[in-house]
């Protein structure tokens, strides 16, 4: 973990460490959207492995102040990132979460009826149907250029620091 926390730096390690409990969340919610129509779906093991894995999380943020790192510029430490970097990376997150809302989305709707009434010529689904496909490259074009900005500014402060 010390190897981890020094790497990437505590918010970086706390980012990735997230992933313990995400993943299993995210079954839960896939599992539970699917559960009332196969049955064999068992949402509340995926809910249960979610939480143990994010008390455990818990308590590694919570351990993390106490672990040692070297100084040296991390990309996703708040305490080091300028106000810059901040809002591009938080605009990252936000287009990243937005793809990923889209996708989610995509991939659990059936897209039959939509594409019917775009066959039989209706206004309103075409309308929609672009409407989605201008929000999916909004986002693509969003986390595309904001973290191509996020990633400048990372660099223009790692350059500073080394002259520091």
């Amino acid at each position: 973990m010390n190897r981890l926390v020094d790497r990437f730096g505590r918010t970086g390690f706390a980012l990735l460490a997230s992933l313990i409990w995400a993943i299993p969340m995210a079954a839960w919610a896939g599992s539970a959207d699917l559960s009332p129509i196969d049955q064999t779906a068992y949402p509340w093991v995926a809910l249960g492995i979610g939480l143990v894995m994010l008390a455990v999380w818990l308590v590694l943020v919570a351990r993390l102040r106490t672990i040692p790192t070297t100084k040296r510029v991390h990309r996703f430490d708040l305490g080091q990132m300028s106000s810059q970097e901040k809002r591009w990376t938080f605009a990252t997150a936000v287009f990243g979460t937005g793809l990923i809302a889209w996708l989610n989305g995509a991939a659990t709707v059936d897209w039959t009826p939509l594409v019917d009434a775009i066959k039989a010529g209706r206004t309103g689904p075409t309308l929609l149907a672009v409407g989605l496909v201008v929000f999916l490259a909004a986002m693509v074009a969003g986390v595309a250029v904001s973290w191509q900005r996020s990633t400048a500014a990372f660099q223009k402060r790692r350059d500073s620091s080394l002259y520091m």
